[in-house]
């Protein structure tokens, strides 16, 4: 394993990294430094270079000007094979790992002098012995496809560290993992850290930041803002730096719900597009005023809940029940007419069509309504009236309505999905909105607006149903939590006061005896 640099030298330096692209400076004279034993948490919006930067770090993209010295010598990385080669190693997002073959053969896949389908025993033994150094416990014959999102985790930082990787870059690390499983995480990193591993650490989550990180750099339009001690920092200082002024961070004060009953879901049933079984016996009740929390790892029935609730997709058994109308079996356009806004998971394609413009896309949930239309002729100057109030009422930055959707920022479609959602309808007002990972992707200033809107419907009296994988931003919103595994409800927990652990507990599949009905 390669040797911690001595003690004037730094792992890793960028020396004034510039990059751009056609109309736009994505990485303007940026200079980091990542030490030895160091955790360095890299903070900024969509759009600030955090990307560029790393792609530039790791070989994917080459600088336009400056440098990145690597153990004190600069150095020329023309691919991320030249950044391994050298100690370098990057856990992606999105896991890289094919999940038909073994942990071992994904550790195999590209190692020098390593047969991919038969791994060696040494190979094998070498896993074990830096999974207990590191406790980065997995098995080196298990199928990636029976491992959960932490184990998989680990299985990348794993190919970094038999690679012998002294650097070590984690994009979003708890995306995707269980309040458990960030724990462990952390703990790798506090054993990388006490080993002279250095990490840099690319994270939304400012109470992360402030957990794990030694230093912080916030990046803002690609440059740094500045360089900070964790010492130094708060989230209200760090969330000014990234995006120029003040943001609402804490809980979200409310008023209890209503007595009236927006949504009721009873012993709810439904199958997937291959057939299985994917809800299973739901139950719930959600009033006016409220808003509920779905927690749970991807792929436990969230999206299918959501799918029921807004006519994409029919339950099998059991009922739901809008303001005490069925609505199990609902086409979208009457859902859509019965009051219910939907806020999609996926906003391009399913939320919007990115080819349309920002006026037509606005329209796609109206047009065959009065005024838009009457006697099957569309209603331009009402359309046009709406738009233009749409777009100035919740803030959609476009240089025009005939823009092209798939030219706005994530935040400004969310922006254009949540005003044509959220607007009146034939019925009336919006009874049930459900927003699912309403904030998935965006920056600080989009996710505080979108969390204003959210809140402006509860107080207004609607029903939210927010599905999300950020435990912070239910904690923060809900007045319940839901917890989902399996395509069950594990629980349902009043979110002030809640404990998390417990929480986490249940979106792994646990239950806590006689302590949730």
């Amino acid at each position: 394993m390669l040797e911690a640099p001595p003690a004037p030298f730094p792992l890793l330096s960028a020396h004034a990294l510039s990059k751009r692209f056609p109309g736009v400076v994505a990485v303007d004279n940026v200079s980091l430094e990542l030490r030895a034993g160091e955790v360095h948490a890299l903070l900024g919006e969509n759009g600030a270079g955090k990307t560029t930067l790393i792609s530039m770090l790791y070989g994917l993209v080459p600088p336009d000007e400056g440098y990145v010295s690597l153990f004190g010598e600069p150095v020329r990385l023309r691919a991320p094979k030249d950044a391994i080669a050298r100690g370098v190693g990057l856990v992606a997002q999105h896991f890289m790992l094919v999940s038909r073959h073994t942990v071992a053969e994904n550790i195999a896949l590209g190692l020098p002098g390593t047969p991919f389908f038969r791994p060696t025993r040494r190979l094998k033994r070498r896993i074990l012995e830096l999974g207990k150094r590191y406790g980065l416990n997995v098995d080196p014959n298990a199928y990636v496809y029976e491992l959960s999102a932490g184990e998989q985790q680990r299985v990348e930082i794993m190919k970094a560290l038999v690679r012998n990787a002294k650097i070590l870059i984690l994009d979003e690390p708890t995306g995707v993992l269980t309040p458990q499983e960030a724990d462990g995480l952390f703990e790798v990193v506090r054993r990388m850290k006490g080993e002279g591993h250095g990490v840099i650490f690319i994270t939304h989550k400012l109470g992360e930041v402030l957990d794990v990180a030694d230093r912080i750099t916030v990046l803002r339009k690609g440059a740094v803002v500045g360089t900070l001690p964790r010492e130094g920092a708060d989230a209200t200082t760090l969330a000014r730096m990234m995006i120029g002024r003040d943001v609402v961070l804490s809980r979200v004060a409310s008023a209890p719900p209503r007595p009236g009953l927006v949504l009721e879901l009873s012993g709810v049933s439904a199958r997937n597009d291959r057939g299985v079984v994917v809800l299973k016996d739901i139950s719930f009740r959600l009033r006016e005023g409220e808003i509920l929390g779905v927690a749970g790892v991807a792929g436990n029935g969230q999206l299918e809940l959501a799918e029921v609730l807004t006519g994409h997709r029919h339950v099998t058994a059991g009922s739901v029940s809008l303001a005490g109308r069925e609505l199990g079996r609902a086409s979208i356009r009457e859902t859509f007419e019965r009051g219910v806004a939907h806020i999609p998971e996926e906003r391009n394609g399913v939320g919007v069509v990115p080819g349309l413009s920002v006026g037509e896309n606005l329209a796609l949930r109206h047009y065959r309504y009065p005024p838009f239309s009457r006697g099957g002729l569309l209603n331009a100057a009402a359309t046009q009236r709406f738009a233009e109030a749409s777009v100035r009422e919740y803030g959609v930055s476009t240089p025009s309505l005939q823009t092209r959707t798939g030219r706005l920022s994530g935040g400004n479609i969310q922006k254009l999905v949540l005003a044509r959602e959220l607007s009146e309808r034939p019925g009336g007002a919006v009874k049930l909105v459900v927003a699912a990972h309403p904030t998935y992707g965006l920056d600080i200033g989009a996710t505080e607006q979108t969390h204003r809107m959210l809140v402006g419907e509860r107080d207004r009296g609607a029903g939210v149903l927010l599905i999300s994988e950020d435990l912070e931003e239910l904690f923060r919103l809900s007045h319940r939590i839901i917890v989902m595994f399996g395509g069950k409800v594990m629980g349902i927990v009043e979110a002030e006061g809640a404990d998390r652990g417990l929480v986490g507990l249940m979106m792994a599949g646990g239950t806590p005896k006689g302590t949730y009905a």
